[in-house]
C-alpha cells in the first residue's frame, strides 16, 4: 500500500463516465419471428463506444444461446426478450 494515494484501495472504475453513458442510452428490445418460426431478440439504440462484442458475448453466455452483432445492434437467438431486458438493466442500461 502506498502512502501517497489514500484512494488506492477503493474500487473506482478506470472511466467513471462509462456508467453515465450506459444510463443515458435508450435501448429498444424486441422479438422478431424469423424463417421457420424461429424467434430472434434484437437490441438497438447503442450510442458511444459501447463494446457490443463483449456485451453480446456476455448475454449469449448468460442465456446459453447463440447470437451475433450486426450493424450496431445485437441479435440473440430464441425467445428470451424478458430475460434480455433484465440482464441489460442489471448492467445499467435503460430500456424503452
Amino acid at each position: 500500500m502506498s502512502e501517497d494515494d489514500p484512494f488506492e484501495d477503493l474500487d473506482i472504475p478506470d472511466d467513471p463516465l462509462d456508467d453515465l453513458d450506459r444510463a443515458t442510452q435508450q435501448l429498444t428490445v424486441r422479438t422478431e419471428k424469423r424463417r421457420y418460426g424461429k424467434h430472434m431478440v434484437l437490441i438497438d439504440g447503442f450510442r458511444g463506444d459501447t463494446d457490443l462484442g463483449s456485451l453480446g458475448s456476455d448475454l449469449k453466455s448468460a442465456l446459453g444461446t447463440g447470437g451475433t452483432v450486426k450493424d450496431e445492434h445485437i441479435e440473440i437467438q430464441g425467445d428470451h426478450e424478458q430475460r434480455v431486458r433484465e440482464l441489460l438493466r442489471e448492467r445499467g442500461f435503460e430500456i424503452e
